[in-house]
């Protein structure tokens, strides 16, 4: 027993000394990821093969819920009273508690209550649904193998080390490393969508040494740890390996993300797996990757802090102003403090600098409703419900894909009307990403694709196969039928849907995570070479002899976006071949004979025409050096640390010495209305900018298709066959002379400038220093040449690169608002990097959906998005912004003038209940509805007139001569309300009974002249009317006469004293005051439908004319039942359109 006990001991300090010096000799290595150890079925390592060290591992919840049943409150209002003005009204409210104020806290408190208590109620409802969402599947039943039995438990009580058994069709539970399945073969087949939105059928392979084992025993008989990272979130990485003990030896074999089952994925086309998990619950992948993207702030909600800072100021302008003079009015000692309210001793011998912050504060107080807490709960209500109508927009929606619009987040809702620069990817973003096979060039013999041909009999005449027998072409086909990852359906349904029908007979069709690989093996099949399946590790193709040829897959070199070639290396008749396919910059230097100009020369052709290309090589291999590459790729698989690296390196060792084929050409046509969605963007006034990973010429081919780029537009090239002829500086000085030289010719002309850049130049040009001194600033010279380009086309660009560009305009001096637009993993960055980041609902996955603040399905729906929803939400929210400041002036100023005739002892203007309902209830109805539903011009007009985009661009409705004129429109209309009921009441002023009008009644027609003018005010900015527009206007007015009346005419028991008792009444029974009201309603509102009169007839703008001929000309169209997005799910739109009274 001693003796087993210091055996273990040992083994567990000698294992413990490996890990400390493995992890100092890690130290510093920049990849180096730390691992875990797992036991499969929980079973410890054979005695004297390694230490069992049980490692703790979270459970198999998910959580995606913010908050606890405990820890709602607290923490809700942590984060609620971050936001400045929460806080800010938290400071009123509690002032309003610890001195003497003018007025009671209940105006501070049940404003800033209502206001938490919503955004409360929402988040709380949220994170209630995420509960709910956790819990179903937390709760779900998954089925394990213990002890040599299938048992079923819920899914959060899934461990790391636990054998799991999926189904068909069912969803993996957490992280699972592929240890057998329902194949002889040992794969599976999975789709991803719910990760990537990648639908296609991704093939996986069970582990070389367990995929035998296909029953519940002998599972369980598994001896075996697995090695491998920690978790990270990257979906498409993974390194490990797994020891699987036979006598007590080892044995280990690589684990990559071929074998990694990511839990959300599901299972298809296999009956049933075994798998092991290695991550569980907020370890996954999928849970890894819940994290929130950076917030990103609009232009609009800028400006509206811009204004808030302002009106603090002049909030604490008034205070202090009304402090100063009040202590001025009191220095004479007959205005100190009258008889009956006169000081305690107390307060006489309190210091001044105390009574005057005492006052202050009481003044703050008294003023602080200038700034206006309930426009932030406003702006989110109109932001979350207006993001309704673009889902709900039918013209959004596709038919094909069965998809809406869909907006991930709603506070970017006017910034889709501030754009200046689009940014776009090219494959799957303005064309279709649905390849058709068009040529193949063989040793520079051309061989149309023949999408004529009959796709099941194709078996050519005895002429044409004399004429076509050469050993080069013959491996061309062979090659592309077998390098690839295409997967082979013989079933007549998948997922209920019926394929490869023909004639009545099921037959095989093709699947595959890409589709430039399918259109290339389709175009074999029609060419006489049919790729029939993967078995048994063999490749089997029927060739034109209608033979079928048997491949032993030796090894596949994957795909990667660096290498941009996959190869595979196959056995037939005892040789041994490495087929190699690729993009031409790739292939063409690792090439040692073959026909390279020739091909070259139609590669060339084929990316002018807007085709995409690949180059197909191939090289023999001896037994000798086919081994060398297993020691290769053996050594670089098994690694835990740099195993991408070693890869790489192996790859560049094994592929080389390389014999050209041929190359194929495949068209990916561009979408539906992308040109006009192009030429409508530029209408607009947007510049429209393309990166992509194309050559250039293929980009460029399609840039022209798309009218990105004109016929008599000039070319600028900033590439790298440019810059090695000159240097990049000559180059740069030379294209900034050509973009900038006579711009009088040039607008005569109708010459406009399109620039072509590389990602190499484009490296060099964002290089922070330049060695020559004389080069000056690549940067600033770049961007100077893109300000003279109308458009800019990006090719041979990295995902990096991509989201360096749109970063290089965002910041530059200007600080244009941008937009990034893709569908595909690779335009993620960008998304991100730009202000607004749409993503495609394209065949590339879903990365680019689940990261973008907006999704539609195709291109063209970019139109409507930015020219039509853009522009009436930016209208909208600025009329919202400006109307909300400029009513609380026209609230709070006569409080500020009525301090000068009540001796500056803050006495409140008007009642409590005015104070408090005055934003609540009284105006805010209106003006949310108005931002919500307001169409300034016809939706149509709109987007047949893009240039009316022009008149909103650089958020010209919030500027800061505009805020000026509101802010004075408020401060007059307010000197009109508060003087014109002073001098009208200033000597006689009697009720029907004789009773003159007291300071409560005074303060009552105020605020009765107030609520109504800037209700009229909103009435005459409305252009567009709905029976919804008149019930809340009216209504609201009418809700403030009932609830007058019914505040002043009713005796409550739960007020200790009513100063409105009978108020409103009584005001209301005066004539004078009705004459007076009518008449200072009319002056207020007065100038400012005589500005817009005269402007409108003297310097009418756009818009402005196109009203006028909307009223005197109606198209048929208005006649017409209105669009579904007009009538939404409440009938919104379900109304007639009116002219402004105005």
């Amino acid at each position: 027993m001693l003796s087993y006990t210091a055996f273990w001991s040992k083994t567990f300090i000698y294992q413990s000394f490996q890990n400390l010096c493995f992890s100092f000799r890690c130290v510093g290595e920049e990849n180096w990821v730390d691992s875990r150890t797992i036991y499969i079925g929980h079973k410890e390592p054979p005695p004297g093969t390694e230490a069992f060290i049980q490692q703790r591992f979270p459970d198999n919840r998910i959580v995606s819920s913010k908050y606890t049943f405990w820890n709602f409150i607290p923490k809700n209002m942590f984060e609620q009273f971050r936001r400045v003005a929460n806080f800010y009204f938290l400071i009123i409210f509690l002032v309003q508690l610890i001195i003497d104020t003018p007025t009671s806290p209940i105006t501070s408190g049940l404003p800033l209550f209502f206001v938490i208590t919503v955004t409360a109620i929402k988040q709380g409802y949220e994170d209630w649904l995420r509960h709910k969402a956790d819990n179903s599947v937390n709760q779900c039943p998954v089925h394990v193998v213990q002890h040599g039995k299938v048992v079923r438990k819920q899914s959060r009580k899934l461990r790391v080390g636990d054998v799991v058994l999926v189904k068909e069709d069912e969803t993996f539970p957490c992280d699972l490393i592929l240890l057998s399945t329902s194949r002889d073969d040992g794969t599976c087949y999975v789709t991803t969508a719910s990760l990537d939105g990648e639908s296609s059928h991704k093939t996986y392979y069970a582990v070389q040494d367990t995929k035998a084992h296909s029953t519940e025993e002998e599972v369980d008989s598994i001896h075996a740890t697995i090695e491998c990272e920690q978790p990270q979130p990257d979906l498409y990485k993974f390194v490990g390996r797994i020891n699987i003990y036979m006598d007590n030896e080892a044995v280990a074999r690589p684990l990559g993300s071929e074998n990694l089952l990511l839990r959300g994925a599901t299972l298809k086309n296999t009956e049933f797996i075994y798998a092991v998990a290695i991550y569980t619950g907020m370890e996954t992948k999928m849970a890894l990757n819940y994290q929130s993207k950076s917030q990103k702030r609009s232009a609009v909600e800028k400006s509206m802090n811009s204004y808030l800072v302002v009106y603090l100021c002049i909030l604490i302008s008034k205070a202090l102003i009304n402090t100063a003079l009040k202590y001025v009015w009191q220095a004479d000692p007959n205005r100190d403090e009258p008889w009956y309210n006169d000081r305690t001793e107390t307060e006489r011998q309190r210091h001044i600098v105390s009574l005057a912050f005492t006052d202050f504060l009481a003044f703050m107080v008294l003023f602080n409703y200038i700034i206006p807490v309930s426009m932030y709960v406003t702006v989110e209500m109109q932001k979350f419900l207006g993001s309704y109508f673009i889902m709900w927009d039918d013209e959004i929606f596709d038919e094909e894909l069965g998809e809406r619009a869909v907006v991930n987040t709603s506070d970017l809702n006017e910034e889709l009307g501030q754009v200046e620069y689009v940014f776009t990817d090219k494959t799957g973003t303005l064309t279709e990403n649905n390849m058709e096979f068009i040529e193949c060039c063989v040793d520079g013999h051309l061989m149309p694709g023949a999408a004529g041909m009959d796709m099941i009999d194709t078996s050519p005449g005895p002429e044409a196969r004399v004429s076509i027998a050469s050993v080069h072409e013959e491996l061309f086909f062979r090659a592309l039928c077998l390098c690839h990852t295409v997967q082979v359906k013989e079933e007549e349904t998948v997922d209920g849907i019926k394929h490869g029908i023909h004639q009545g007979k099921s037959t095989s069709f093709y699947i595959s995570s890409s589709p430039d690989e399918v259109a290339l093996v389709e175009g074999m099949k029609r060419l006489g070479f049919t790729y029939l399946r993967l078995k048994d590790s063999h490749m089997e193709i029927l060739n034109r002899e209608d033979e079928i040829e048997r491949f032993e897959l030796l090894e596949v070199l994957t795909f990667d976006s660096v290498r941009r070639r996959m190869s595979v290396i196959v056995r037939a008749t005892g040789e041994l071949y490495l087929f190699c396919k690729g993009a031409d910059s790739s292939i063409f230097p690792r090439i040692i004979s073959g026909k390279v100009d020739q091909v070259k020369a139609r590669v060339e052709h084929n990316a002018v025409e807007g085709l995409r290309t690949l180059c197909v090589a191939y090289r023999p291999l001896t037994p000798e050096q086919y081994q060398e590459v297993c020691h290769l790729l053996n050594g670089a698989k098994l690694a835990l640390q740099d195993r991408d690296k070693r890869l790489a390196e192996a790859y560049d060792i094994i592929e080389k010495d390389l014999i050209l084929l041929g190359a194929t050409a495949v068209e990916d046509r561009l979408q539906e209305k992308a040109a006009d969605t192009i030429e409508s963007l530029h209408k607009a006034g947007m510049k429209v900018w393309v990166l992509t990973g194309d050559k250039m010429e293929t980009a460029a081919a399609t840039c022209y298709a798309s009218k990105l780029f004109h016929r008599n537009t000039q070319i600028l090239e900033l590439t790298t066959k440019r810059t090695e002829e000159q240097s990049l500086h000559d180059v740069l000085r030379k294209c900034i002379v050509v973009a900038e030289w006579n711009p009088v010719k040039r607008s005569r002309d109708c010459t406009d400038y399109g620039l072509i850049i590389d990602g190499a130049t484009l490296s060099a040009v964002m290089r922070p220093t330049q060695e020559d001194s004389n080069s000056g600033n690549y940067k600033e010279i770049f961007l100077e040449i893109c300000r003279n380009c109308s458009a800019v086309l990006c090719c041979r660009m990295a995902p990096l690169q991509k989201a360096q560009i749109v970063k290089l305009i965002k910041t530059s001096e200007e600080h244009p608002i941008t937009l990034a637009v893709g569908d595909g993993a690779n335009d993620v960055s960008m998304i991100l990097e730009a202000h607004v980041g749409i993503g495609i609902m394209g065949k590339e996955g879903r990365q680019a959906v689940r990261n973008s603040d907006y999704a539609i399905p195709k291109f063209k729906h970019l139109k409507k998005m930015l020219l039509v929803h853009g522009h009436y939400y930016y209208i909208r929210i600025s009329e919202l912004v400006q109307y909300f400041f400029y009513k609380n002036v026209c609230f709070i100023f006569p409080q500020f003038l009525y301090q000068f005739f009540c001796g500056f002892s803050q006495q409140p203007l008007y009642d409590t209940a005015y104070l408090t309902l005055y934003n609540i209830s009284f105006t805010s109805l209106p003006i949310l509805l108005y931002s919500l539903i307001e169409q300034h011009i016809n939706m149509d007009i709109l987007k047949k007139d893009p240039s009316l985009y022009r008149d909103i661009a650089k958020n010209s409705l919030l500027r800061w001569p505009i805020f000026i004129y509101w802010t004075v429109l408020g401060v007059y209309d307010a000197i009109v309300m508060f003087f014109g009921a002073y001098f009208l009441f200033d000597n006689t002023t009697f009720t029907s009974n004789g009773q003159m009008f007291g300071n409560w009644t005074f303060g009552t027609l105020v605020f009765t002249v107030l609520v109504f003018t800037v209700t009229f005010k909103l009435a005459l900015d409305t252009h567009y009317w709905t029976w919804i527009n008149h019930f809340v206007i009216w209504g609201s007015l009418i809700f403030f006469v009932v609830f007058s009346l019914l505040w002043g005419g009713i005796i409550w028991p739960f007020l200790n004293y009513q100063r409105m008792y009978y108020v409103f009444m009584q005001m209301l029974s005066s004539g004078p005051a009705w004459l007076s009201i009518i008449l200072l309603i009319t002056a207020s509102l007065l100038p400012d439908v005589v500005k817009k009169v005269i402007c409108r007839a003297m310097w009418p703008t756009t818009t402005e004319r196109i009203q006028v001929s909307a009223y005197t000309y109606i198209p048929l169209s208005m006649y017409l039942p209105p669009t579904n997005w007009e009538i939404t799910k409440t009938c919104i739109y379900d109304c007639i359109k009116v002219e402004n009274f105005s």
